[in-house]
C-alpha cells in the first residue's frame, strides 16, 4: 500500500479532478449549449409574429371569411398546418378543426421555448396576437427551414468528443509536469555527479515525502558513501605509497651495500614479506570501505572463535595458550560471520600482543546486554592517551612513529572496526583496566 505522502495518491487525485471535472463541464455544457441551440433564432421568431399579425387583421377585417382567405394565402407560401383560435381554442375560420389539429393545440408550443428532436414532425407554434392576446392567437406547424438545431452534431461531438480529449492532453500535460520537474533535478545532479563528488539533491528536493524525495535522500546518501571512499581510497593509496617507500628505500639500499648474498637474501625476504603484508592488510581495508552490505551471518559461539584465535595467536607470538583466557560462557551466542568475526579478533589480539609486556596476558570477556552480547578484548600493556582512542581506528595510525615492520602498519584496527560494522556491530576502544580494552558489541542470537 503506497505510504501517505506517496507520489500515487498525488497524481490519483489529480486524475479524480480531471475526471470529475471534465464530467461535470461536458454536462453542464452540453445541457447549456443544447438548450441554446434548439432556442428559434431571431428570424424565425419575427416572422411567426408577423404571421400572427396578418392573421390578427384578417380576422379584424374580414372576421371568419378573412381568415379563411389568410389561411389559404398561407398555405401557398408555408408548407404546415395553420389554424386561428380564440382563446377557448376554438376555431375562428369556421372549419372544424381535425383531430391532427386539436393535438397540434395541446402539444403547442411557445416561441421561447426550446425544440425537441424527438419530435417526428414539425411542432405546432403558438403566437397570440401582438395587438390583441385575449382576442386568440394563431397556431401553425414551425417552417422547416426555421428548425434549430442545424449545429448541434458539431457541438455534440464537441462537448463530448474533442473538449474531455483536450481535457485529458492537460491532464497529462499537468502529470508529465509534476513527474518530469522533480526528474530533471535528480537527472541534473546525477550527470553533474560525474565531474564532482560533491554534488547532492537540493534541500527541497530531497524534503519531499514522495518517492521523488526519498530517491533525492538516497541519492545524498548514496553520494556521501560514495564520496567517503573516494576520499578513503584516495588517502589509502597515498598512505600505502608512503609506506612502500620505507622498505623499497631499505631495499636499495642493501643492493648497494657490501652484504653478504646470505644476509641480502634475509633482508629482500624480510622486505618482501612486510610489504606484502602491507599489500594484503590494505587491500582488506578497501574491499571493507567499498563493500556496503551486511555479511551473510549464522549463530556462532565466541568461545570458540577465541579458541582458534588463540590457537594462531599462541603459534605466532611464541606464547602459551594459556595467556590468551576466555571469560565469556561457553552457552553465549551471536549472529555473526564467521570470517569476519574471526579476522577483528585475530586484529584486535596481534596489536595487544605487540603491545603487552613481556608476561603480559590477552584475555576476552563479554555480558549478555538485551539483544547485544558486549564483548571485550583486554591486554596489559601501557593504554593509549584518550585523547588517541578514537584515531587509532583510522588507517595507517599508529602511536609510535617507528617504520620497522615489526611494529606493524597501523591497519589492523581498522580492518576490525570494518569487520565488526559489516555484520551489524560497533568497535570501541577505552583504557579501563590494566591497559587498553578494545569492546565488541554484536548482535546475539535469540533465545529459543
Amino acid at each position: 500500500m503506497p505510504g501517505r505522502g506517496s507520489l500515487f495518491w498525488k497524481l490519483a487525485l489529480l486524475l479524480s479532478l480531471s475526471a470529475v471535472i471534465t464530467v461535470g463541464l461536458s454536462w453542464t455544457l452540453t445541457r447549456h449549449v443544447g438548450n441554446r441551440v434548439l432556442l428559434l433564432d431571431d428570424e424565425a421568431r419575427t416572422v411567426m409574429r408577423g404571421y400572427a399579425t396578418e392573421a390578427w387583421r384578417a380576422w379584424d377585417g374580414g372576421g371568419e371569411a378573412g381568415v379563411v382567405a389568410w389561411l389559404n394565402a398561407l398555405a401557398e407560401r408555408e408548407p404546415g398546418d395553420a389554424m386561428v383560435v380564440n382563446a377557448d381554442d376554438a376555431s375562428l375560420s369556421g372549419r372544424p378543426l381535425t383531430d391532427a389539429q386539436r393535438a397540434g393545440l395541446r402539444f403547442q408550443r411557445k416561441l421561447d421555448w426550446r425544440m425537441s428532436f424527438r419530435m417526428t414532425a414539425m411542432p405546432y407554434i403558438g403566437v397570440p396576437f401582438p395587438q390583441a392576446p385575449e382576442a386568440g392567437s394563431l397556431v401553425m406547424q414551425l417552417p422547416p427551414r426555421y428548425f434549430p438545431g442545424g449545429s448541434w452534431p458539431y457541438w455534440k461531438t464537441f462537448l463530448l468528443v474533442v473538449m474531455p480529449a483536450l481535457l485529458a492532453l492537460l491532464a497529462g500535460a499537468l502529470l508529465y509536469w509534476r513527474i518530469m520537474v522533480p526528474l530533471r533535478q535528480l537527472q541534473a545532479r546525477v550527470r553533474r555527479f560525474q565531474d564532482d563528488p560533491a554534488a547532492r539533491v537540493d534541500a527541497d528536493l530531497a524534503r519531499r515525502g514522495d518517492e521523488f524525495g526519498e530517491l533525492g535522500r538516497r541519492f545524498n546518501r548514496m553520494a556521501e558513501r560514495v564520496a567517503g571512499m573516494l576520499d578513503t581510497q584516495r588517502r589509502l593509496l597515498h598512505d600505502l605509497s608512503h609506506e612502500l617507500r620505507t622498505p623499497l628505500s631499505r631495499l636499495t639500499v642493501a643492493l648497494e651495500g657490501d652484504l653478504s648474498e646470505a644476509e641480502l637474501r634475509r633482508r629482500v625476504a624480510r622486505e618482501l614479506a612486510a610489504m606484502r603484508t602491507l599489500v594484503g592488510d590494505t587491500l582488506s581495508l578497501a574491499w571493507h570501505d567499498t563493500e556496503q552490505s551486511r555479511a551473510a551471518t549464522e549463530v556462532l559461539s565466541p568461545a570458540s572463535v577465541w579458541e582458534l584465535v588463540a590457537e594462531n595467536a599462541a603459534f605466532e607470538s611464541d606464547w602459551s595458550q594459556a595467556r590468551f583466557p576466555c571469560r565469556v560462557p561457553a552457552s553465549a551466542r551471536v549472529r555473526g560471520n564467521l570470517n569476519d568475526l574471526a579476522q577483528a579478533l585475530e586484529n584486535l589480539v596481534r596489536n595487544a600482543v605487540r603491545h603487552s609486556p613481556p608476561d603480559g596476558r590477552v584475555t576476552l570477556d563479554g555480558r549478555r546486554e538485551g539483544d547485544v552480547w558486549h564483548l571485550w578484548v583486554a591486554d596489559e600493556g601501557p593504554g593509549v592517551p584518550d585523547e588517541r582512542l578514537e584515531a587509532i581506528f583510522e588507517p595507517f595510525v599508529r602511536l609510535d612513529r617507528a617504520r620497522s615492520a615489526d611494529h606493524g602498519f597501523g591497519l589492523g584496527l581498522s580492518i576490525a572496526r570494518r569487520a565488526v560494522a559489516r555484520q551489524g556491530g560497533t568497535l570501541w576502544a577505552d583504557n579501563e583496566g590494566a591497559g587498553l580494552r578494545v569492546h565488541l558489541r554484536v548482535p546475539a542470537e535469540p533465545d529459543v
